[in-house]
């Protein structure tokens, strides 16, 4: 595994280079893994990780890209939009000549076009959301304030709103509301994997069995 870049257009017309992990050893075959968003990446990047290891053991080259705004970004999050992490996750495709897709969980509303592949833990944008505000709405009643979720999610439309430690602007905000997963791709089950979904954890965690089930379907998939 090495830790790499592709060049990411930035809203304002400029670009940036943004991080990737990769194995790459010139295969035929190369996926490109979109990540869950938000705290479900970071819950999720241990199993991301594993499963590239896996696929890397049976001669097939992955890439997981970091959308700009997350982890090491210098992008500010706060002035960007969905359509902003849609189109960087198109150009790490087209960095790494991508012949496969893997969207996991909210990953699955930036999907690259015409590129075969599986949508894992699929998730509307507004699903997303709420669990967001949900949080922010509990964590406040902790802190003895009241909040409620409806008027945060109007406020969040209107001018952005900072949820979970993310400032997320109101474009991004109104295109996540409306945003559906990527139809196209096939749905990879949770029972193929068994256990409980990695993303449902109180804190990042890893799963041995369920990262072997997920290679060997992809292997398996990806080689026809």
């Amino acid at each position: 595994m090495n830790v790499t870049s592709y060049p990411c257009p930035l809203p304002d017309g400029s670009s940036a280079e943004e991080y990737a992990l990769a194995f790459k050893r010139g295969a035929a075959q190369r996926l490109l893994i979109i990540p869950a968003l938000f705290d479900e990446g970071h819950r999720m990047r241990r199993l991301c990780i594993d499963v590239m290891r896996r696929l890397d053991g049976s001669g097939i080259d992955c890439i997981l890209p970091d959308l700009p705004g997350t982890n090491e970004s210098k992008a500010d999050l706060g002035t960007l939009a969905l359509a902003d992490w849609a189109a960087a996750a198109s150009a790490a495709a087209s960095h790494f000549g991508a012949t496969h897709v893997l969207a996991i969980r909210g990953g699955g509303l930036v999907v690259p076009a015409g590129l075969p592949g599986w949508r894992y833990g699929p998730v509307k944008g507004a699903s997303l959301l709420r669990t967001l505000i949900r949080a922010r709405v509990l964590s406040s009643r902790d802190a003895g304030r009241e909040e409620n979720g409806e008027g945060l999610l109007i406020e969040a439309q209107e001018h952005g709103i900072e949820l979970a430690g993310y400032r997320l602007s109101a474009a991004m905000v109104q295109q996540m509301q409306a945003a559906q997963p990527n139809a196209e791709l096939a749905e990879i089950e949770q029972d193929l994997l068994g256990g409980s979904p990695l993303w449902l954890r109180a804190e990042p965690d890893a799963d041995a069995a369920q990262a072997d089930a997920l290679a060997a379907y992809l292997t398996m998939a990806i080689r026809g």
